[in-house]
């Protein structure tokens, strides 16, 4: 039974796929149909792919038959909610509608089997996120202080979450119909092509003359290829799975191999010119051009790559390992480089079709219509089994729905918050405390943001933190791209940070280490992440767009450079020659300092910092000259 559901799901899936084409190209439908159709149509793939019986497999037969039943209760009270709201939205709007006890009752159900299913296919967090706001908007009117509210019974509560465009079919859920989904169809089709396994070979010849080697080429292929996938665990595995055995192979420990792929498949999602997707999600949201927003974001992404590249030459040095032999370094031919255009000339399709003015939804099109025709002409293997792109948009559609059930869940904390009132005064609050400190302010934001973007992809990690703390962050008086590009650091960044850490979590089993070890490994890769918001915030120029300045970008990209060196020597713990334990602990602080706003702890810690360099290599020579 499980295998004739799961055939039917995929060929469903593909139609959401083709679907998401389609809605590129020709633009959606009146949106109460489009939005309730296809969120219903998305809950039967994921119940499909993640049915209840799957987590009882050991049970007997009959106890799994009742699972099957409970989920197609739960999916036909859901199609019945849809059409519910289908029904009353025109009586909603003009606000002449009631709600029957079953009304309610089934729009409940079919809220709580979003969430369950978000459960299924991200883990409890957001999940529980959706329960607790819930629940909150039911009660929350005997709690105390701050998240006291009115207080709002099951009927009032089902009108705005469900039945309306506040809730889960509400913004979040139209922009991921419109634009979102072609992208994630994008991503797949990339991958099932192959255009991904070319990308590995020529990041292995790129960095085979390196110390790092594997490690290295783990850098260069996740960050591509995390560009465009959208997903960062499925870039840990897709690339990890080939990457993280042959660095471990080189020499390196196993939970480091697992934090480099952690930190370089996070790291993609901010590499431009796609973002995964994001760019164009931000450039919707903001007003932004999106050749603009690719500009800001290029800087910060090179400094974060540089960093990684760094910390991983000094941790091969550290422990002895050479370049690899040129006998067993990869060849590239140039038949890889002529496939490799299966990913370069999609990209190129996007930046063309935008730079002539078209939506970014028209863009999406022509990269997936690109890549499918070079994937044709250029891969040999795709031709003998055309299957391949099928399969590639099946994957695509179960992924795309699986976002929109995190996206429903998300529909359902926005409404909670603007009906209690609760986002307008955690609005208020950091705002308030902004006017006293805006660092302050900064940090319980981007604190905000990592706890809110723990668990979940990074599409809707990045639009329920923008949609819930953006007004706030902007508050304080900053450039809008800077505020959006703040959240969306900390939210890609949530994928590594523990206790969830999903892409720690990912690489862990392929390494063969601690999930908890490997994600304190890869927060430490990737601390110059952390710290780059903070420097383009109080730096815009950073940004190159927003209140550009060539002395401050000279200031801020010195600074950066040499708080680059100084963190990633302090936690490997290696410059020239070996460092003790102070040298470590000083060079850490000289490198946090740095990128502070008072300009005498600066020039103190860039003093003490070249100080610390430069007495290194003095004493490394020294010991060269006599040894």
């Amino acid at each position: 039974m499980a295998g004739m559901v799961r055939n039917g799901v995929m060929v469903l899936a593909g139609v959401l796929a083709l679907h998401a084409i389609y809605i590129a190209w020709f633009g959606g439908w009146e949106p109460s149909i489009h939005r309730s159709v296809v969120l219903f149509l998305c809950v039967v793939v994921v119940a499909g792919m993640h049915p209840l019986a799957s987590s009882f497999a050991s049970h007997p037969a009959p106890f799994r038959a009742l699972c099957w039943l409970v989920d197609a209760v739960l999916v036909g009270i859901t199609g019945y909610a849809c059409w519910r709201f289908i029904g009353a939205i025109d009586d909603i709007e003009n606000l002449i509608v009631e709600f029957s006890t079953w009304d309610q009752v089934s729009a409940m159900i079919a809220i709580a089997t979003l969430l369950e299913l978000t459960r299924r296919a991200f883990g409890l967090t957001l999940a529980l996120v959706g329960v607790l706001a819930l629940v909150y908007c039911l009660m929350g009117q005997d709690l105390p202080w701050f998240f006291r509210h009115s207080g709002f019974d099951l009927e009032q509560t089902m009108e705005v979450v469900w039945y309306g465009f506040q809730g889960v079919f509400g913004f979040p859920t139209g922009i991921v119909l419109s634009l979102i989904f072609i992208f994630i169809v994008f991503g797949a089709v990339l991958e099932g092509v192959g255009a991904g396994d070319v990308l590995i070979k020529i990041a292995f010849a790129l960095t085979g003359r390196t110390r790092g080697g594997p490690a290295h080429a783990a850098i260069v292929a996740s960050g591509m290829f995390g560009a465009t996938s959208g997903s960062v665990t499925a870039n840990v595995v897709g690339t990890g799975a080939f990457t993280i055995p042959l660095i471990k192979s080189r020499g390196f420990r196993g939970a480091f191999a697992g934090g480099v792929e952690a930190a370089a498949s996070s790291g993609g999602q901010i590499m431009p010119p796609v973002m995964g997707a994001a760019a164009f999600l931000m450039a919707d949201l903001t007003g932004v051009p999106y050749l603009e927003i690719c500009i800001a974001a290029a800087l910060p992404a090179l400094l974060y790559y540089g960093s990684l590249f760094v910390s991983v030459s000094l941790e091969a040095r550290r422990i002895g390992i050479q370049p690899v032999p040129e006998s067993e370094r990869e060849k590239v031919t140039g038949r890889d480089i002529l496939q490799s255009f299966m990913l370069l000339g999609p990209i190129l399709a996007i930046l063309a079709v935008l730079i002539a003015g078209r939506s970014p939804a028209m863009a999406g099109f022509w990269a997936v219509m690109s890549g499918i025709v070079l994937a044709f002409l250029l891969n040999p293997a795709l031709r003998q089994d055309p299957k391949r792109l099928l399969h590639a948009l099946a994957r695509g559609g179960v992924a795309g729905a699986k976002v929109m059930m995190a996206v429903g869940a998300i529909g359902v904390l926005l409404a909670v918050l603007n009906l209690t009132g609760l986002g307008l005064k955690f609005a208020t609050e950091i705002a308030n405390l902004g006017t006293t400190s805006l660092f302050l302010g900064l940090v319980l934001a981007a604190g905000s943001c990592l706890l809110l973007g723990m668990g979940m992809p990074t599409l809707p990690a990045y639009l329920i933190i923008v949609l819930v703390l953006g007004p706030a962050i902007a508050s304080l008086g900053l450039p809008v791209i800077a505020v959006h590009l703040f959240v969306f650091y900390y939210g890609v960044l949530s994928a590594i940070t523990p206790p969830v850490a999903l892409a720690a979590i990912a690489a862990a089993p392929i390494a063969k280490s601690n999930p908890m070890h490997t994600a304190m490994i890869a927060v430490n890769l990737a601390l110059v992440g952390f710290l780059v918001p903070f420097a383009f915030v109080y730096n815009p120029s950073l940004l190159l767009v927003a209140d550009f300045n060539w002395m401050e970008l000279g200031s801020v990209l010195v600074r950066l450079v040499l708080a680059i060196w100084l963190l990633s020597t302090g936690f490997i713990g290696f410059d020239a020659r070996a460092l003790a334990r102070w040298q470590r602990a000083l060079r850490l602080i000289c490198g946090i300092v740095l990128l502070t706003t008072d300009v005498r702890l600066q020039a103190a810690a860039l003093v003490i910092g070249l100080a610390l360099i430069l007495v290194d290599r003095w004493r490394n020579a020294r010991i060269r000259q006599h040894g």
